[in-house]
């Protein structure tokens, strides 16, 4: 039987919000994740980049995402709480 722990992929997000000098120029976000078992790191130039970091290891644990417009929507979503903005219609 395997363990838990097998089956568990855990990551740290570090997010900030990159001001820019020059006037009229908006702040970008930027960060790093990592995979703390393994300490593969991907630094961000944007929030999506946390998605694209993530799934490969979701697709081997066997993850299908045959709908990658729920993926989008749950980005959309963790993005809007980061930046405490609401989305678009």
């Amino acid at each position: 039987m395997k363990s838990f722990e097998a089956d568990t992929h855990a990551f740290i997000v570090r997010i900030w919000l990159e001001r820019r000098e020059a006037a009229g120029k908006r702040a970008e976000w930027r960060g790093v994740i990592e995979h703390v078992r393994s300490g593969e790191r991907c630094y961000l130039k944007n929030l999506q980049d946390i998605t694209t970091f993530i799934m490969p290891y979701l697709e081997n644990m066997g993850v299908k995402f045959e709908t990658p417009g729920r993926t989008k929507r749950w980005m959309d979503r963790l993005m809007c709480v980061l930046t405490g903005q609401r989305k678009q219609s």
